[in-house]
């Protein structure tokens, strides 16, 4: 492991060295090493890093040892990786980021999901942190140490995909699964220096907790340190499970000629984006202007009304999950070990429960509103922040700082990307810029649905132009 006061990686000349998964892949196809190699050194990485970071809650090195010893196939077959702590694995309990889940039992079997993911033969090492129920924006909990951000160990890594993106910025793994019901993919991206795509609704098989939401806000995925990776996955699950509503993908393996018109969005409705973060975004839209793209700016494609109902509709599953969780997740549950953020949001939906038809209305109609955007602009893509502000420190976001305090500090900080999960339009966020102190800055780019091929087709021209900031730099 490489350590300084702030900085952890576990990066080193073994069977994974600086291999995304495509090339651990290759690599393993070739004969140069063996599944067993590279998830011998996956387990020696996260068991060097992971003191530090707290990025695992269930390790399952040893099925990982036996897995690896049988024939794989599929695009990442042999390659290492973890699932979050939210999705079932057969054999493994789910504890959703919670101290109110007591004792979780072992999943009788894996949700379609982790079998979808499971088919490209990737291994998994066992289950990463999240926050209580991903509710949060950073991996931190009431009354126990946080995940740590890898590129600096006092800052948050994100959430509510956390744990995943720690050790995979951090070397342990060269992917991880995500998901994302507000920026749950996105923003630990941004945060940790990854490629965090998010899908089109119904591109991927729905998450357990997605087939009852009377609005589906949830997207699966992964994160990953290259984009051929996250264009590799995608390929993938289009050819497992393929959803007869989209166009098949297929795989994107590099950047475009075509020339797009890319809307620029800088400011949230609730704020203004803070300065480092405005300014980064400002230069990549001067290189997309620089490589021949058009750049002009445009509203955003939600109102003020989508803030409220987006607001109320968190606050409902927060009532449900501090309700009826037991219920819900069949095991045994103690409310009164909820955090401070799912007991708030129970609150206010209290307050106001007959909201609740007008929010359903209101998020159901986003998804035209959202496409009407992108039409009367004739934008291609929207470029904007990830984030409104760049990535706090521990304890700004923390449930320990009480409901009332951190409530304000998540909604200005994840502002950006809601509107994506409520409509079901796809997204990207990239590493493409870095704090003044050398912290990953993520860049979001969104479009119109079933169009993730634009998204990484620039996806790739960036990778090139701009390039991302390794952590061994």
């Amino acid at each position: 492991m490489t350590s300084t006061t702030t900085r952890v990686h576990a990066f080193a000349d073994d069977a994974l060295g600086d291999l995304d998964a495509v090339g651990v892949a290759v690599a393993i196809s070739a004969g140069e090493i063996s599944a067993a190699e590279a998830v011998e050194a996956a387990i020696a990485r996260a068991e060097a890093v992971n003191p530090r970071l707290n990025g695992i809650v269930t390790s399952d090195f040893d099925r990982a040892r036996s897995t690896a010893a049988t024939p794989l196939t599929g695009v990442f077959a042999g390659v290492p990786t973890f699932i979050k702590d939210n999705t079932d694995v057969a054999g493994l309990p789910t504890g959703h980021g919670s101290a109110a889940v007591i004792d979780p039992q072992p999943a009788a079997a894996s949700e379609p999901f982790a079998e979808q993911l499971l088919s490209t033969g990737a291994v998994n090492l066992g289950k990463t942190t999240m926050p209580e129920f991903g509710f949060n924006a950073t991996t931190e909990f009431q009354d126990a140490e946080p995940t740590r951000n890898p590129w600096h160990t006092d800052y948050s890594c994100g959430a509510s995909s956390g744990g995943s993106a720690a050790l995979v910025a951090a070397g342990a793994v060269p992917f991880a699964h995500a998901n994302d019901g507000g920026g749950s993919i996105r923003i630990p991206a941004a945060a940790c220096g990854l490629v965090g795509l998010k899908f089109t609704r119904g591109r991927e098989l729905p998450s357990a907790e997605a087939k009852d939401l009377p609005v589906n806000i949830i997207s699966n995925g992964i994160v990953s340190r290259s984009v051929r990776d996250s264009a590799a996955f995608l390929a993938a699950v289009d050819q497992h499970t393929p959803n007869r509503g989209l166009s098949r993908v297929g795989l994107v393996e590099g950047p475009s000629d075509r020339r797009l018109r890319v809307g620029l969005i800088l400011d949230s409705l609730r704020s203004t984006t803070d300065d480092e973060t405005r300014a980064a975004v400002l230069q990549v839209a001067q290189q997309l202007e620089k490589d021949g793209h058009e750049v002009v700016e445009v509203a955003l494609p939600v109102d003020e009304a989508f803030v409220r109902h987006f607001l109320h509709y968190w606050a409902m599953l927060g009532f449900s999950m501090h309700r009826f969780g037991g219920r819900l997740m069949h095991t045994a549950y103690d409310r009164s070990l909820n955090d401070s953020l799912t007991k708030g949001l129970a609150r206010d939906f209290i307050r106001h429960p007959w909201r609740t038809p007008g929010a359903i209305r209101g998020l159901k109609k986003s998804e035209a509103t959202y496409k009407a955007a992108f039409r009367e602009n004739a934008v291609d893509v929207v470029l904007s922040p990830v984030l409104g502000y760049t990535t706090p420190l521990l304890g700004h976001l923390s449930p320990a700082a009480g409901y009332e305090v951190m409530l304000p500090r998540l909604l200005d900080y994840a502002a950006f990307t809601p509107a994506n999960n409520a409509s079901g339009g796809p997204a990207i966020s990239l590493p493409l810029a870095q704090t003044a102190d050398g912290r990953p800055l993520g860049i979001h780019f969104s479009a119109v649905h079933g169009d993730e091929r634009t998204l990484l087709e620039l996806a790739f021209e960036l990778e090139q132009s701009i390039g991302f900031a390794r952590i061994t730099d």
